[in-house]
């Protein structure tokens, strides 16, 4: 297929127009590629190397949650020129969608995530720019059951501030950086959050809060989108694709 086509399509399908975000996002086609695609990459970040191991596996598009202008408008020097050298050199295209990804509702990160974990999805949570960033849900797990929940779905253990009831009745997910979000869950009733990562002041907005926090890792959180969409690519436009696992232990 051509790459202008496949942009079109993710534009609308993400809703990448009305989905609000940083500025730095920059959602949707950030480097222009040649005009057939035939192989797909997808990797959580825009890094130097996993531009190059898209290379290398021959890709035409690389699919990304974080894309390359996270650090504003900066000069093209440095990593960011042999980024962006690497993508023109070979030719290859870079798409990215951030919140329009963690948002989505059939292969949005949040959904994913709640879903591995066996919530039952009830309605959006966390107000960003008058969206609901995250999603919230009924369980009936002990704190203890639904640690090892996450270890067998993220493959890695979380670090549990034990601030709400056991067992967890009420529990948000918001993938990503979403330790802020703790005082929300506490003033709606959530005894539960589910999320990549915070700062030091949310573990005593958890425990005076009275909700269960797990920091699971923010990249651990948000590997599900990128390669749910590269999926769904595949299987709408007979393209062959690849996930590129590239953690960063964060």
């Amino acid at each position: 297929m051509e790459l202008q086509e496949l942009v079109t399509f993710l534009d609308e399908y993400l809703a990448i127009g009305q989905v609000p975000d940083s500025e730095n996002a920059l959602n949707g086609l950030q480097v222009e590629g040649r005009r057939e695609v035939r192989r797909l990459a997808a990797a959580v970040d825009a890094s130097e190397a996993s531009i190059r191991a898209a290379v290398a596996a021959n890709c035409d598009v690389l699919l990304v949650h974080h894309g390359l202008f996270w650090d504003g408008n900066r000069p093209v020097t440095g990593p960011r020129y042999r980024r962006l050298a690497a993508l023109l050199e070979s030719g290859m295209a870079l798409y990215s969608a951030h919140l329009p990804l963690d948002v989505h509702p059939e292969v949005g990160n949040n959904v994913l995530l709640a879903r591995r974990l066996g919530l039952e999805v009830l309605g959006g949570f966390g107000d960003y720019k008058g969206m609901e960033l995250g999603v919230w849900g009924e369980v009936s797990l002990s704190r203890e059951a639904l640690s090892s929940r996450l270890v067998e779905v993220l493959g890695q253990a979380p670090r549990l501030i034990p601030g709400g009831g056991d067992p967890v009745r009420r529990l948000a997910v918001v993938t990503g950086g979403g330790g802020g979000f703790v005082q929300a869950a506490a003033a709606v009733g959530m005894d539960g959050l589910v999320t990549g990562e915070g700062t030091h002041h949310t573990y005593f907005d958890a425990v005076e809060g009275g909700v269960n926090v797990w920091y699971c890792g923010h990249y651990a959180t948000e590997t599900f989108g990128v390669a749910a969409l590269a999926q769904h690519l595949s299987e709408r436009f007979d393209l062959d694709w690849t996930f590129l696992d590239l953690p960063t232990g964060l």
